[in-house]
């Protein structure tokens, strides 16, 4: 099976195109389903039919794994089987008639602007890697990038006087995301100081980088959020996805335009987006509530 698995990950890097995330935890959730066939002594993928895969969903739930990882690891599943059926490894698809779990609806949290201001005033500037992680900060909330994309970039892709960043994003989409004079000032003072400091003579291409001169990682990113988050007295999780959501909800609180905001998250689909604009509707009846007089007895 390793080998058939091998073949599909290359599949994926090759003809896909799909992000090193997305290989990573196909390639977890293939292993982990194939070390369940191993647990029911299935040796051959052959073997494998709906009812063993609604068994394998089952045991995940018993196991207390939440609706949307076994959601993810269905569609890592049914992918693998697709491609053995279109490979010609395996006869028909055992998943075609199965069903992916109802996920529940939640709407994403996000910080109001006084949280994202405290938040952003944590950094220590008078250090090289406060000033990193102050540009860091800003520009989460600034661009509404992901964790991944911020990592990934290089000094070159960005334009500080036109105030854009090239940004790769999913699937290899490349699109400009947009920052604004705080940002662009912050990033100025780590660029031209901060960063110096940090790399002490060494060379290299990434814009964040860690007080070694490597590239910072994303969990890097994820402890300097949490970090600050907990310096500022948040009594709740904030992690760098999010200020991305901070950042579109923000944007449609003031009335942007659903698919500039789209075009700016690098969504492929408008209705991915469109989760925001119900965060923006509850945000909305808590502050009628709140505010009008007689709102509370109805």
């Amino acid at each position: 099976m390793q080998e058939i698995i091998d073949q599909y990950i290359n599949y994926l890097q090759i003809e896909k195109n799909a992000s090193r995330y997305t290989i990573r935890n196909y390639k977890t959730d293939l292993l982990d389903f194939c070390n369940y066939l191993a647990s029911r002594k299935i040796i051959s993928l052959e073997q494998a039919d709906k009812y063993l895969v609604r068994g394998y969903l089952s045991y995940l739930m018993k196991n207390g794994i939440v609706k949307r990882s076994i959601a993810r690891k269905l569609s890592a599943i049914r992918s693998f089987f697709k491609f053995l059926n279109r490979e010609k490894i395996i006869d028909s698809n055992p998943l075609a008639s199965v069903v992916t779990p109802k996920l529940d609806k939640t709407l994403p949290s996000f910080l109001t602007l006084q949280e994202v201001e405290k938040l952003l005033e944590q950094p220590d500037m008078s250090r090289p890697d406060g000033q990193r992680d102050r540009a860091l900060l800003e520009l989460l909330y600034a661009s509404g990038m992901r964790v991944s994309e911020i990592v990934s970039f290089n000094l070159s892709a960005i334009d500080l006087e036109r105030r854009e960043i090239r940004v790769v994003g999913k699937g290899s989409k490349e699109r400009i995301v947009l920052m604004g004079i705080p940002a662009v000032r912050y990033l100025t003072q780590y660029i031209n100081s901060g960063r110096r400091l940090l790399l002490k003579g060494r060379v290299s291409e990434a814009l964040f980088v860690t007080r070694l001169g490597s590239r910072l990682k994303v969990r890097d990113v994820q402890r300097i959020v949490e970090k600050y988050a907990r310096k500022a007295g948040f009594n709740k999780a904030v992690f760098p996805h999010l200020l991305r959501h901070t950042f579109a909800t923000h944007l449609l609180d003031h009335d942007a335009d659903l698919r500039v905001v789209q075009e700016l998250l690098g969504h492929a689909s408008l209705s991915t987006t469109q989760v925001y604009t119900h965060v923006s509707k509850s945000q909305a009846k808590k502050v009628y509530i709140a505010a009008h007089p007689l709102a509370k007895e109805l």
